[in-house]
């Protein structure tokens, strides 16, 4: 955050700081009588309004923090979308008592509705989780990316991974569409709701910056750098689309790589900081910026490391951390290369890291 500061005070910023800015925003909103924080980041305002509040998450498990007016309505719907099938709110006053809670029926599995009071003029403290988040067993989740001009057929995915009941979440590491422009967004967003009946956690990719509309990621989606823990499995997902990682983005990372030292810890990013197969330029612009951050994930213990922006399949490792390109979500193909549509089955846990990674073909 001192970073962040920093440039706000500078008045001179790069695309990329910028967007850094915009994700430190995400999260808060005050009107109709309740002033709303969510930590971290975790999940996007999408409206609020008296007794009425719509969040996009954007991962598993969160927690928000809100403060009512004196004259704040009392009767409040707290509506969850891309929220996880079996997702619980808790509401506490804060130092105080847990309200009641009245779920709601939805036709949508990862739209979520509550009814609950709120005392006028009270702290109270949201938690939004599935009611094993913080167990320790193993678990499955999904990794994809570039779906981008091929939105229209997405739904085939999304079938496919319907015939494993087990995969908890797809992580998706960026180029959602084709411009990144709202409308994109809204549509993907749509068809997601509609086919898939889990949620889908993302960071942005170049395809992200093409738009026009520099706040509809942020609005939509939420942060392009941010960090989540399921199952004592830290999460980061940070803002690689330019081919680089902004130095307020390095620095949040540092503190996500310390953090899980001890611990199992994905990261996932959209430009790789090493193009595999070296021919293309298709990692960072910066050899020494792209080794460095190897090197530190590496010295950190990162179990595994997930990229897009190339449009194929390739294994291979950095600095001995296992590392996985799958842009199969439907954009151009790399030529020839006979890979198709394609997704990644991840199975980690929290004691054991890493326990497989397995192709899905679609086509």
């Amino acid at each position: 955050m001192g970073a962040v500061l920093a440039l706000l005070a500078s008045g001179c910023m790069r695309p990329a700081e910028n967007r850094a800015v915009r994700d430190s925003k995400v999260g808060r909103a005050d009107s109709g009588g309740m002033s709303l924080e969510v930590e971290d980041g975790l999940a996007a305002v999408r409206s609020l309004a008296a007794g009425e509040l719509t969040l996009w998450g954007n991962a598993p498990a969160f927690t928000a923090r809100a403060t009512l007016s004196g004259d704040a309505r009392s009767d409040w719907l707290v509506t969850v979308r891309n929220a996880m099938p079996d997702a619980e709110l808790v509401a506490q006053v804060e130092g105080g008592e847990v309200l009641a809670v009245e779920a709601l029926p939805q036709a949508l599995p990862t739209v979520k509705a509550w009814r609950v009071g709120l005392p006028a003029g009270a702290k109270v403290r949201f938690t939004v989780a599935p009611p094993d988040w913080q167990a320790r067993e193993p678990f499955r989740f999904v990794s994809l990316a570039d779906v981008q001009e091929a939105l229209p057929r997405v739904g085939d995915i999304y079938a496919r991974m319907r015939q494993d009941d087990s995969v908890r979440f797809i992580l998706f590491s960026g180029d959602l569409t084709e411009t990144g422009s709202q409308e994109e967004l809204l549509e993907f967003q749509s068809r997601l709701e509609a086919g898939s009946r889990i949620p889908l956690y993302a960071t942005l990719g170049n395809h992200e910056t093409f738009s026009n509309d520099a706040e509809a990621y942020s609005a939509l989606v939420g942060r392009g750098s941010q960090s989540f823990v399921f199952r004592n499995v830290r999460f980061s997902v940070v803002d690689s689309s330019n081919g680089t990682l902004d130095p307020v983005v390095e620095e949040q990372l540092e503190g996500w790589l310390a953090a899980s030292r001890d611990g199992a810890h994905v990261v996932s990013m959209h430009v790789p900081p090493q193009d595999p197969v070296g021919l293309r330029g298709g990692g960072f612009a910066n050899r020494a910026e792209s080794a460095g951050l190897v090197g530190k994930m590496a010295r950190e213990g990162v179990d595994l490391t997930l990229y897009g922006h190339i449009h194929s399949y390739y294994s291979f490792t950095n600095a001995g951390i296992p590392a996985f390109i799958s842009g199969g979500g439907g954009a151009i193909p790399e030529t020839f290369d006979g890979v198709g549509r394609h997704y990644l089955v991840v199975d980690i846990g929290a004691d054991d890291g890493l326990r497989e990674v397995s192709l899905v073909r679609v086509d």
